[in-house]
């Protein structure tokens, strides 16, 4: 179960990851109070939401990490949290953004991550 567990706080820490990232430049185009907003308060907005990223983030790590008696090695969990970055931000990006589409390109480059996390977990 801390698999399992692990993989769903990686999910919802980055959902507000990307949010915060990237966020920003959907609420610039949606709300002109955001627009007006200078970049110190652009960050801070971020910032805030970014708390609760880590809030999820660093949980799934100590539950996951095998040094704490979770399942994942340390590079496990970064192949499995980069993983889940491209799914949720590809989701993000093609919802959102409805200029951005996927391309060829980037289906082989998932394509390439997923080979990663094969390598990743072969004894």
């Amino acid at each position: 179960m801390k698999g399992l567990y692990t993989v769903l706080l990686l999910i919802v820490s980055n959902i507000f990851m990307t949010f915060a990232w990237y966020g920003h430049l959907k609420m610039k185009q949606e709300y002109s109070w955001f627009a007006t907003l200078p970049l110190i308060g652009v960050i801070a907005f971020s910032w805030a939401i970014a708390f609760f990223e880590y809030s999820f983030q660093i949980p799934a790590n100590r539950l996951g990490f095998s040094g704490n008696g979770g399942p994942f090695s340390l590079m496990q969990l970064k192949i499995i949290q980069e993983v889940i970055t491209l799914v949720i931000f590809t989701v993000f990006t093609t919802v959102l953004f409805k200029g951005e589409s996927l391309h060829w390109n980037h289906l082989a480059a998932f394509a390439c991550l997923i080979l990663a996390v094969y390598f990743v977990f072969m004894k």
